[in-house]
C-alpha cells in the first residue's frame, strides 16, 4: 500500500508555486513596473505601491520555495494577488475562455494556493521549520 507523506505533498506544491510566480516577478525586475504605476494611477492609488510586486511576486516565491517563514510569506503573496485581481482582471470577473475556462484561473489559483500554504506551513522539508511564520 502506498504511504501517504503530506510533507513531500507540500514541498512539491511549495516548488511549484514559488518556481511558476517567480518567473512573473523576474519578468518585472527585468522590465520594470510601469504597467502597475499606469493601473495604480487610475485607480487613485500612489504608484510608489507598485514595488510591492516584487515582494509578492519576487521576494515571496524565494521565501516560499526554500521554505523560510513560509506562512509569513504567503500571506505577502496572497495579498500581492488580490491586488493583481483588482488592478488587472476585476473586469474579467464573469468571463469565461473560449474552451470554458474562467479567465481568471490562474490568478485564481495562485491566490488559493498561497492562502492554502498560509494555513498549512512550509511542512518539515523547509529551511526553517520552528517559527509560527513557518
Amino acid at each position: 500500500m502506498l504511504k501517504r507523506n503530506q510533507n513531500i505533498g507540500l514541498f512539491i506544491f511549495r516548488l511549484s508555486l514559488g518556481i511558476l510566480m517567480f518567473f512573473h516577478g523576474f519578468h518585472k525586475l527585468m522590465n520594470g513596473v510601469k504597467g502597475i504605476k499606469e493601473m495604480l494611477a487610475e485607480k487613485g492609488m500612489p504608484e510608489f505601491l507598485a514595488y510591492g510586486v516584487h515582494l509578492g511576486e519576487t521576494i515571496a516565491p524565494i521565501l516560499i520555495i526554500i521554505g523560510y517563514r513560509t506562512r509569513l510569506a504567503s500571506l505577502a503573496f496572497s495579498i500581492v494577488m488580490v491586488v493583481a485581481f483588482w488592478l488587472a482582471h476585476s473586469s474579467d470577473l464573469f468571463v469565461l475562455t473560449k474552451s470554458g475556462a474562467w479567465k481568471n484561473e490562474l490568478i485564481a489559483l495562485y491566490l488559493l494556493g498561497g492562502v492554502g500554504l498560509f494555513f498549512t506551513g512550509a511542512g518539515k522539508y523547509a529551511v526553517s521549520t520552528k517559527s509560527k511564520w513557518d
